[in-house]
C-alpha cells in the first residue's frame, strides 16, 4: 500500500510518497500557498491522494523538544481532522522533532547550495517523516 507523507508549514506543504509496497519514501513535491491558507493545502492533499490512489497519509506533528504540543501542533491536528472529514483518507500523526535538522545536515554534507536547500527542505522533511513511519510499521 502507498502512503503520502506531509510536512506542514504556514506557507508550504512538503510532500513525500512511498513506493507501492510501503517500504521506501521519496520526495514528491512542495506545495506553496498563501499564509495560513490551510484549506488550499487540504484540497491539494486530497487531490494528490486521489491522483496517486493513496488512502493513508502521515502528517508531521511538531512538538517542542520537551514533548509539549504548541500552536503548530494544534494546526496539524486540525489539518488532520479536516482531511478525514472531507475524504475517506486516514491520517496518522508522526512526531517530527529534529526532522528539519536531519534534512539540513544531510543537504549541507551533500554540498547542496543554500538556495536549493531552501527549495527542497520541506519535501525532504516529509520524506524523513514518512520513512520513520514506514520503518516502524515493519
Amino acid at each position: 500500500m502507498k502512503y503520502i507523507g506531509l510536512d506542514l508549514g504556514s506557507r508550504t506543504l512538503g510532500v513525500a510518497i512511498s513506493d507501492e509496497t510501503g517500504f521506501l519514501a521519496r520526495a514528491y513535491d512542495t506545495f506553496r500557498f498563501k499564509d495560513d491558507d490551510y484549506d488550499r493545502a487540504i484540497e491539494y492533499t486530497i487531490d494528490v491522494c486521489k491522483k496517486e490512489n493513496v488512502k493513508e497519509v502521515v502528517l508531521g506533528l511538531p512538538k517542542h523538544m520537551n514533548g509539549d504540543a504548541g500552536i503548530r501542533a494544534d494546526i496539524s491536528i486540525s489539518f488532520k481532522e479536516e482531511i478525514e472529514k472531507k475524504s475517506d483518507i486516514k491520517v496518522h500523526l508522526e512526531d517530527e522533532r529534529l526532522t528539519t535538522i536531519i534534512v539540513d545536515k544531510a543537504m549541507i554534507e551533500g554540498n547542496i547550495r543554500r538556495d536549493k536547500r531552501r527549495q527542497k527542505k520541506d519535501e525532504l522533511a516529509a520524506v524523513v517523516i514518512l520513512q520513520g513511519f514506514l520503518d516502524r510499521k515493519r
